[in-house]
């Protein structure tokens, strides 16, 4: 047993067994945090050299075989500050019992995830409460940011108030057009799928959605998503529209009431979302959807793979900052004045 009595900032690592230590665990350094190591007998230390450049294992406890008595007893022998579990193989009642030991001792203990092993590196662990019940939770996309939905409400509510004289305009301007409603709706897949009403300035004639089974076979996009360059249902003020992206400022009352931010993927029709082919595409809906994304600043219709544009949405989610937001806004607006990519 190693008795290095070093007292700053000492932890012992608990965990099921094995292998615990090594060469690596030999190499001193002042700097590094002493633990104390508990495990099982079914899991050898899988400690990195990088964690093994934070740590220094000073005593390794296999609480499956060990009394409970031997981890107090560590704890006091070697002053640690931290104990560490590896929890692969160790039992709730074995953990709990133990986590408890720290709890009294006034130590903190902390859980290695690597009782949990996906594969494919994307949830985030972190700690939750219900009620008074602490909750683990893993996370494969950036929580709610109370910051940027400020600034979705500021940014939506001046919006709306500015460009009210433009919505006028648009108004009279689709009414004397053509027939049909001014706003166009439809039902599109918000956070994690839930159908919400979107809102768009009417590009279309009335009678668009019942020629789209016949214009199906010249889909462009290839995937569960429906767009033509020069689709023939688009009226000829509706091209214009949808050239200076002006059909998509009712979008503005979607972001003001919650249903929509200013900056996340772009909402997809109900019917496509349920004909997305892979399962693995639909955690672009596990942020809220946005007015631009990735996919309008990379080329917005002349992607016409899926996949590719799944892939800008999801590039997004995974580096999620404010800072990533505010330069996508900005390299939004020469796309949109020069209509870069508009079908």
């Amino acid at each position: 047993m190693k008795t290095n009595m070093n007292k700053n900032n000492q932890t012992l690592v608990a965990g099921a067994g094995g292998s615990i230590g090594g060469p690596a665990t030999q190499v001193h350094s002042a700097k590094r945090e002493k633990v104390i190591l508990a495990h099982s007998f079914e899991m050898a230390s899988r400690f990195t050299d990088q964690q093994l450049n934070e740590v220094e294992i000073v005593e390794s406890i296999n609480i499956c075989r060990q009394p409970i008595s031997d981890l107090v007893n560590a704890i006091h022998l070697h002053c640690v500050g931290r104990v560490i579990f590896a929890t692969a193989g160790l039992t709730l009642s074995e953990l709990k019992e133990a986590i408890a030991v720290c709890e009294i001792e006034g130590v903190q203990a902390s859980l290695m995830f690597d009782f949990i092993e996906t594969g494919l590196s994307i949830a985030r662990p972190g700690f939750d409460r219900l009620g008074s019940q602490p909750v683990l939770t893993f996370r494969s996309a950036p929580g709610g940011s109370a910051l940027k939905r400020v600034i979705d409400i500021v940014g939506s509510g001046i919006g709306l108030i500015l460009l009210s004289p433009l919505f006028l305009v648009t108004a009279i301007a689709i009414k004397l057009s053509s027939p049909g409603p001014v706003f166009f709706s439809q039902l599109r897949g918000g956070l994690y799928g839930r159908p919400f009403k979107m809102y768009k300035f009417r590009s279309m004639y009335a009678d668009a959605a019942s020629q789209r089974q016949q214009l199906a076979a010249h889909n462009e996009l290839n995937g569960p998503v429906f767009k033509i360059a020069n689709d023939p249902r688009i009226t000829p003020l509706g091209r214009w529209l949808r050239k200076c992206s002006i059909d998509e400022l009712p979008q503005l009352i979607n972001i003001f009431i919650g249903q929509m931010s200013v900056v996340g993927p772009r909402p997809i029709a109900v019917y496509e979302v349920e004909k997305f082919p892979d399962p693995a595409q639909r955690r672009r809906m596990s942020v809220k959807p946005g007015l631009t994304c990735l996919w309008q600043i990379k080329g917005r219709s002349k992607v016409i793979d899926f996949e590719t544009w799944v892939k800008l949405d999801l590039a997004y989610i995974d580096n999620f900052s404010l800072w990533l937001d505010l330069k996508i806004l900005l390299q939004t607006i020469p796309v949109v004045l020069l209509g870069k990519g508009a079908m």
